[in-house]
């Protein structure tokens, strides 16, 4: 009988637990469905004690840092603070892994470790989309990507979340076969396995509630250009209708002004960037299209009801 394929997960405090059961319940079902030891897996923690998900929930490591002498295929699980995690012995744990030649890779925002132990300099990588700007603004060396995931060699990057399972049923496809990930997918009334370039986020309609097309397109413009907000003319005119019938639209269907609407997109952008990030908080304003550090901290002040520098404190 074959050797069974062996996977560590190395979990990190506040970890997504989304992420992290689906990855490994995939493996699980795969030996249940093939009636065949195909993998196992073991669960590691910096010091070997439980480790708290971001739910509160902990989940027992069997395993500190220090007793893992080699992995075959290492996932780093996080979650919610992971571009705060620098920890020099985990660092030089996973550098010492990847040495080996072992496949190492991370759910969710664990990209931010790889990179952070300089792991990831000539592969492409992703992460969830919620860190994408700030990760990508932090690592402009790095070849970064929003696929669901990406697999560059002996690196694993993935978006997290439901992502997860399609990685690992992907995995399962090369290493076993359709047929197999196939009876996986079906055990956890997954329609359809995703592929790498499917999208991360949900589609513009389903997220913002609405059919129009000229609407949706006019709320790409203005989320493609946060950065420089376009005038509102110039919107309408890119979806080909006029000012007022752009207005019109967006009070019908949103209850609010395009302007009002195009604020309230830069202020969570920006939050995001406070929250994940290391910016100013005036390399901030000037990332979500506000003219000075002052204007908007009294707007964020105003939607959020905290200014920029409470929040950035709430989140550390």
């Amino acid at each position: 009988m074959a050797t069974p394929e062996t996977f560590t997960f190395f979990l990190v405090p506040n970890f997504s637990m989304m992420a992290f059961t689906a990855a490994v319940e995939p493996l699980r079902s795969a030996n249940r469905m093939s009636g065949a030891e195909l993998y196992t897996w073991s669960i590691v923690s910096r010091d070997g004690q439980p480790v708290q998900a971001s739910n509160g929930l902990e989940v027992v490591a069997q395993h500190s840092i220090e007793n893992i002498e080699r992995c075959d295929t290492l996932l780093i699980c996080s979650g919610i603070d992971a571009h705060r995690f620098d920890d020099r012995p985990t660092m030089a744990w996973l550098r010492k892994i990847a040495r080996q030649g072992g496949v190492v890779g991370s759910l969710c925002t664990g990209t931010h470790l790889l990179a952070r132990a300089g792991l990831l300099g000539s592969y492409r990588c992703t992460i969830h989309w919620e860190d994408l700007d700030t990760f990508a603004e932090d690592h402009p060396e790095l070849e970064v990507t929003d696929e669901i995931f990406e697999i560059d060699r002996n690196r694993i990057t993935c978006s997290g979340g439901t992502a997860s399972l399609d990685l690992m049923l992907h995995m399962i496809t090369l290493q076993h076969g359709a047929e197999l990930a196939g009876k996986v997918s079906e055990q956890f009334i997954h329609e359809r396995i995703r592929e790498s370039h499917d999208h991360q986020r949900m589609a513009l309609q389903s997220r913002v509630g609405v059919s129009d097309p000229k609407l949706l397109a006019a709320i790409g413009e203005m989320e493609e250009n946060l950065e420089e907000p376009l005038p509102l003319p110039d919107i309408a005119d890119a979806v080909h209708l006029s000012t007022r019938q752009l207005e019109r639209l967006f009070k019908k269907y949103l209850g609010r002004t395009p302007s009002h609407h195009y604020r309230e997109l830069r202020l969570h952008h920006a939050r995001l960037m406070l929250i994940q990030g290391s910016a100013s908080v005036l390399s901030v304003a000037l990332a979500a299209g506000f003219v000075s550090a002052s204007h908007f901290s009294r707007r964020y002040r105003e939607y959020f009801g905290r200014t920029p520098r409470e929040e950035r404190r709430g989140a550390g």
